[in-house]
């Protein structure tokens, strides 16, 4: 059952919250953590599953800093930080089924040009990709942004980044479809998934059960080895554009 804590603390500033990070990102069964200093009693907001009230004191200790509970003073935490479900046989079905639906479009457009093209149907497919992601996320753009700042090393540090990846999407999309500048293309897309690849895998290791916002708030995700495939998928293609493997 997700929990939802609070405290009191005396982290005043945004190089506090820098400093307790490290310490808190450790601490077992967190989803989502975040301080708000503009409030009197600096207040350490934390959401998961089976939370401990002394281990968060304590890593907020051992940073240097006090944390008292505030629990019974807590107000109501955002949907975008809901913890999700264990995932099941079904979890990932709508993730499935689109790849599915973007993999028979591309293969029904070589089918009308008569000849396969392995460059061509990747790009086609990146673009469809990008597009279809892209779409996701932008029917809820706020709720997108704050899911993403979860896990993402640039959009934890910068929240901006979260509000403009969708429109990257849509960029990147419409470049692989046009075909403009292939080469740069890849080496952006290689580069911005590895990036984005990052925060995956230490939430993967850390086996944190947060909700993965690839498909935007429209699905309830976690965050998973499934996931760390599809930004692979991006970025193999990706490579494989840059060495001319589809040629």
């Amino acid at each position: 059952m997700t929990a939802f804590l609070q405290f009191k603390t005396n982290l005043n500033c945004d190089s506090c919250i820098a400093a307790v990070k490290p310490f808190l990102d450790e601490v077992p069964n967190i989803t989502h953590w975040e301080v708000d200093t503009a409030t009197n009693g600096k207040l350490l907001k934390v959401t998961g599953i089976g939370l401990s009230a002394n281990s968060i004191a304590e890593a907020v200790r051992k940073a240097g800093f006090s944390a008292t509970d505030d629990t019974n003073n807590l107000k109501r935490q955002p949907d975008s930080i809901e913890a999700v479900k264990t995932p099941t046989g079904v979890t990932y079905f709508p993730l499935l089924l689109l790849g599915a639906f973007l993999l028979g479009v591309v293969s029904l457009v070589e089918l009308r040009i008569g000849t396969l093209d392995l460059s061509r149907a990747m790009q086609n497919f990146m673009g469809a990709f990008f597009a279809a992601f892209a779409f996701f996320k932008l029917l809820d753009l706020r709720g997108f942004a704050e899911s993403y700042r979860m896990y993402d090393i640039v959009a934890g540090r910068f929240p901006w980044y979260g509000v403009i990846y969708p429109f990257i999407e849509l960029a990147l999309a419409a470049a692989y479809i046009t075909g403009i500048r292939p080469f740069a293309i890849n080496l952006t897309t290689l580069m911005v998934m590895s990036v984005s690849s990052i925060g995956v895998i230490q939430s993967v290791l850390r086996k944190r059960k947060i909700r993965c916002a690839c498909l935007g708030t429209a699905f309830n995700l976690p965050m998973s080895t499934v996931t760390l495939v599809e930004d692979g998928l991006m970025i193999g293609m990706a490579a494989a554009g840059l060495l001319g493997l589809g040629h």
